[in-house]
C-alpha cells in the first residue's frame, strides 16, 4: 500500500537531491548524492520503488542514468501527489 506520506516523503527527498545534483560541479558531492539516493531507495516504500521503476532494479542506481532517473522519478511521484491530492 502506498500511502501519501510515503509519496511526500520520496518526492521532498529526491526533488531536494535533483536541485544540488543537478547544479554541483563537485564529483564528491555528486558521489554522495547517489550514494544517500541508494540508500534511500532500500528504505522506501517497495511499491512505490516498484512503480516508478517499472521492474528495472538498476532505477536510481546507475551512474550513468542516475540524473536522467531522478529527474523521471521526480516528476512521476510530483504527478502523483497532484492527483493524490486532487
Amino acid at each position: 500500500m502506498i500511502t501519501k506520506e510515503s509519496i511526500e516523503t520520496a518526492y521532498s527527498f529526491i526533488h531536494q537531491k535533483l536541485r544540488i545534483y543537478k547544479y554541483s560541479t563537485l564529483d564528491w558531492q555528486k558521489d554522495d548524492i547517489e550514494y544517500a539516493i541508494d540508500s534511500f531507495v532500500e528504505t522506501m516504500n517497495p511499491d512505490l520503488y516498484a512503480i516508478l521503476s517499472n521492474g528495472n532494479t538498476g532505477y536510481l542506481r546507475d551512474h550513468k542514468r542516475f540524473l536522467n532517473d531522478m529527474t523521471e522519478a521526480a516528476e512521476k511521484l510530483e504527478n502523483m501527489l497532484f492527483n493524490v491530492t486532487n
